[in-house]
């Protein structure tokens, strides 16, 4: 059996070398990879049922299947490494723990599509990740890996929607990183016009171990309908925070039982089982397989896999305005719904928690909940912003509610 994402490892942290890499297989995949043919790495990944690990799920092989027939002019493909999400940290222990999985994976995707060009966008605060990249890019280009690829690493500004793909093209071609209009999508018309795919990073490190060991092994460690492995998390009050590798389709339950269960003295309420922008689920919903199929039937989104813990002892309101917070901050200001809804719905939870709401102010966050659906925005950030609001203002109502009986929190 291949080795799984997380286990190359060494103890203590540290990365793995290129020797160390290679003697655990890496590189192999890349080798049968370029064997093979593009075609035939596109056909591998479609029958592995790999889907994105970025949030949206969307799966791999079709996403390439996008690129439009080479005409002799470029085409490029861009690692999404801007993980600034609360809650999310799955991508810094890939890139921190064993760089040459994601430099490996860069070259198989590249080769799938055509691309001569990569770019990884990181989060410019993911200092040791830059470092140890750089030392792994430097590393297989010495060695020949890279043939003719190109692998560039570019370190971003800050902000939170260069994790949106267009977002994130702009800012590498030195733009505003506001999203663009879609249609045309990256594939078609993507960095400097033209066509570009855009992986996560997670995504990606799933290639060398495809490549090497086959679609059917792939689907074969994963307990769902889609194939593979999932990086897992779990943070908030829990006994033991932290992120497991565990095959897709995981429960709720099992991965809280990974992370020591909920802190002593506290009981569980409810979790968002994706990050920030996910809706929460209840306490009943552990049973709940953490694939991106059944997490949706349940009433909520995978996302990037990575749980947020509400626990009883701590305000919902309280840990909804932290969130909205973070989210008002981070929007571009290019459409007026997200402008000027967020700093509104960020007023009223203030009010809330300061006693000074009224139930006017609920009323205020429901029509907001809905007005910033999907479809009514330029783009997912203010529609992933109400989706942790709107789930518990119908889960938790009476937390908001008491907070205008009683004129503030009763936690604090």
């Amino acid at each position: 059996m291949a080795t799984p994402l997380c286990d190359r490892m060494p103890a203590g942290g540290g990365s793995a070398s290129l020797a160390g890499y290679r003697a655990a297989g890496g590189y192999v995949g890349l080798a049968r990879a370029l064997e093979a043919g593009p075609a035939a790495v596109a056909e591998t990944v479609k029958g592995a049922g790999l889907r994105g690990r970025g949030g949206a799920g969307f799966p791999t092989a079709m996403k390439w299947a996008a690129v439009p027939p080479p005409d002799g002019g470029a085409r490029y493909l861009v690692v999404n490494a801007d993980e600034k999400e609360p809650g999310t940290m799955k991508d810094r222990f890939l890139m921190e723990g064993d760089p040459h999985q994601l430099v490996e994976g860069i070259a198989i995707a590249a080769h799938a599509i055509g691309a001569r060009t990569a770019y990884i966008y990181l989060r410019r605060e993911y200092g040791r990740c830059a470092r140890e990249l750089e030392r792994a890019i430097g590393e297989a280009s010495a060695a020949g890996l890279l043939e003719a690829l190109e692998l560039h690493l570019h370190l971003g500004a800050g902000r939170y929607l260069c994790g949106e793909e267009t977002g994130l093209l702009n800012a590498i071609e030195g733009r505003r990183a506001a999203p663009r209009n879609k249609p045309p999508f990256p594939q078609v018309s993507g960095l400097w016009g033209r066509p570009t795919v855009v992986n996560n990073v997670e995504t990606l490190c799933n290639l060398p171990h495809i490549m090497r060991e086959g679609a059917d092994w792939y689907r074969s460690i994963s307990s769902s309908g889609d194939g593979g492995t999932k990086i897992y998390g779990a943070s908030g009050w829990v006994s033991r925070p932290g992120l497991w590798e565990l095959p897709l389709g995981a429960t709720a339950g099992e991965i809280l039982d990974r992370a020591g269960g909920v802190a002593p003295g506290r009981t569980l309420r409810g979790f968002l089982p994706g990050g920030a922008s996910t809706d929460f689920l209840p306490a009943s919903k552990l049973d709940v397989k953490m694939d991106f199929d059944s997490v949706a039937a349940s009433g909520s989104r995978l996302g990037t896999g990575t749980m947020i813990i509400l626990d009883d002892r701590t305000c919902p309101v309280g840990m909804l305005l932290s969130l909205e917070k973070f989210f008002a901050r981070e929007s571009c200001g290019w459409c007026t719904p997200c402008r000027e809804g967020l700093p509104w719905v960020t007023r009223c939870l203030e009010a809330l928690e300061a006693g000074e709401g009224e139930m006017g102010d609920i009323e205020i966050l429901d029509e907001h909940a809905k007005a910033l659906a999907p479809g009514r925005t330029f783009c997912a950030l203010a529609p992933g912003a109400m989706e942790p609001l709107a789930s518990a203002l119908k889960l938790f109502r009476e937390d908001f509610v008491d907070h205008v009986t009683r004129k503030g929190c009763r936690w604090k």
